[in-house]
């Protein structure tokens, strides 16, 4: 793992250009070879977009792959290497409302999904607002060491997804907290919210997170548009929390839902979402 660590903070500070083109020669591997994830990918874009035809999805799936690759990239650059080329063309919109809520002093719950981007947009958002993150711990301590300290080089604090009253803490003194719910997490508080129309097991830790800190929750939108990051704070989600969990998970939901119609094919399609059904049937997969 020590060698596999080395080769991706080698990686890392390659010219992003060559990155770019890398990035995009390892997805296209990556999708002829990870059948088992291409086939989930193919199953997701098929109940989120049932209406686009099948040639247009498989199009969308071989791009996503290529965006998959260039995403190993970003996140590598992300966490060891400079983003001086990204600083140089990037767009950030409703930074406003970020600096209003600092301004009052109140914790902000900053929500996203799983897009190729996160690790990069997240980084330049650090460059403007004290930004820290929630994230899954690695199996590999190695792994666990390295990534934890790369991503300490620009967030505010890193707590891992078991280390919820330290995060809670954080948001009661104000703190800003990078959080993306969009994936089925297994032993976590779950309700069935509409994704793309479908139910999926979405975890209530954001309707949580509101309710016991009295944070501000935030859409943040972010994608690559060429050469350029392009992110977009949304106003704070009103009367959020509610009393429902359930409704509040399909508000957040449906945010992450217009985060993907913007930039599908950098969305990480290849995680089985709906893994789980709300009648105990058969994983689509």
């Amino acid at each position: 793992m020590l060698a596999g660590v080395a080769l991706l903070e080698g990686a890392a500070r390659l010219p992003w250009g060559l990155q770019r083109v890398l990035g995009r020669a390892l997805g296209g591997v990556a999708y002829a070879l990870a059948s088992s994830r291409r086939h989930a990918a193919r199953v997701n874009l098929r109940l989120c977009l049932p209406e686009m035809d099948e040639a247009a999805r498989t199009r969308l799936l071989r791009e996503s792959f290529r965006d998959f690759g260039i995403g190993l990239f970003e996140f590598a650059r992300a966490w060891w290497g400079e983003v001086a080329p990204m600083r140089r063309d990037v767009v950030i919109e409703g930074l406003e409302h970020l600096k209003e809520l600092q301004a009052q002093g109140r914790g902000v719950l900053m929500v996203s999904g799983h897009f190729m981007t996160l690790e990069m947009c997240g980084r330049l958002l650090c460059d403007h607002v004290p930004l820290a993150g929630m994230y899954r711990r690695y199996r590999n301590p190695v792994m666990e060491w390295a990534v934890k300290r790369g991503r300490l080089r620009y967030a505010a604090a890193m707590f891992a997804n078991d280390e919820i009253r330290p995060a809670m803490r954080h948001l009661k003194q104000g703190g800003f907290l990078w959080y993306a719910p969009d994936q089925d997490m297994r032993g976590k508080e779950t309700v069935f919210a509409p994704f793309f129309g479908v139910p999926a097991a979405t975890i209530t830790a954001t309707h949580q997170f509101a309710r016991l800190t009295g944070c501000a929750v935030v859409p943040f939108f972010h994608r690559r548009e060429g050469d350029r990051y392009v992110l977009r704070i949304a106003p704070p989600l009103e009367d959020f929390p509610s009393k429902d969990a359930v409704a509040d998970s399909a508000r957040v939901n449906a945010a992450i839902e217009a985060m993907v119609r913007e930039a599908p094919s950098q969305y990480l399609w290849i995680h089985r979402r709906f893994k789980r059904r709300p009648d105990g049937a058969a994983p689509p997969y």
